[in-house]
């Protein structure tokens, strides 16, 4: 990894908890990076995440959401920002529920 990409990866590690940055890709570990910066990052970590990576890239990962990782009104504001129309269906899927709904049981 280029020197200057592997510091601004260092300065990201607060929201790249799961892993040590030293272990990261950039390019195999590229969805995990953008959707947890996205999800969990500061501005200037956005503005360090446009140093990693082109725009294009960045709207890609919004476009095809990692299931179950998104936070509702993160992906809401990311889908807003970039005029990404997505299916209900891959959204309800894309979404991290704090307190899943159980079905099948019914009310007595």
């Amino acid at each position: 990894m280029k020197n200057k990409k592997f510091k601004i990866l260092q300065k990201l590690q607060k929201v790249l908890w799961s892993y040590d940055v030293r272990d990261l890709d950039l390019k195999k570990d590229k969805k995990y990076i953008i959707t947890q910066v996205l999800n969990y990052g500061t501005w200037e970590d956005i503005k360090l995440l446009y140093k990693l990576y082109p725009e294009k890239d960045i709207k890609e990962v919004v476009k095809n959401p990692r299931r179950g990782v998104w936070f509702e009104k993160v992906l809401n504001f990311w889908t807003l920002m970039f005029n990404i129309r997505l299916k209900k269906d891959v959204w309800k899927k894309a979404i991290f529920l704090t307190s899943p709904k159980f079905r099948g049981f019914k009310k007595r």
